[in-house]
């Protein structure tokens, strides 16, 4: 079944290969051990309140946790927040768990974590539970025309 987000990508001519999986339960952890996918490789979606009404994007290594203080300071304001699942299911138009970056009902900026970069392949979410695909990350940057930082918590 192709998804919004497969869809995306088919108009725009990005690469990618579908990796399906029994879905269980959310989160790249669980996406990653279905899949023989390395935690650091499986990439999640994740929604921040940048500002009131306000929001974006942050793609993260599924080994990673987001430093929101860091990714205000990508987008020069105080604060940021995770958004809440309600929030975040109305802007991308994807179940919590679900969630791509591909094909979103709202158009959002997307920031990228640097070190994603080093891998030649990645698995991020299709828009739909138990669907990922296969893909770059510099094809990910071409498709959304994102930008990298250091966005991850220091070990």
């Amino acid at each position: 079944m192709a998804t919004r987000a497969i869809n995306f990508l088919r108009r725009k001519k990005i690469p990618y290969t579908v990796v399906t999986y029994a879905h269980h339960e959310k989160g790249a952890k669980f996406a990653a051990a279905a899949t023989g996918f390395a935690l650091a490789k499986t990439v999640k979606s994740l929604v921040v309140e940048l500002e009131p009404d306000t929001y974006c994007l942050a793609l993260m290594p599924g080994d990673r946790q987001l430093d929101l203080k860091s990714l205000a300071r990508v987008f020069k304001v105080k604060r940021t927040a995770m958004a809440d699942a309600a929030t975040a299911q109305r802007l991308t138009g994807y179940l919590v768990g679900g969630i791509s970056p591909f094909g979103t009902t709202q158009k959002l900026p997307v920031v990228m974590e640097s070190s994603i970069h080093k891998f030649d392949e990645v698995l991020i979410n299709a828009g739909q539970r138990g669907t990922m695909l296969k893909m770059a990350p510099r094809d990910i940057v071409q498709a959304l025309g994102c930008q990298a930082a250091a966005i991850a918590k220091k070990k």
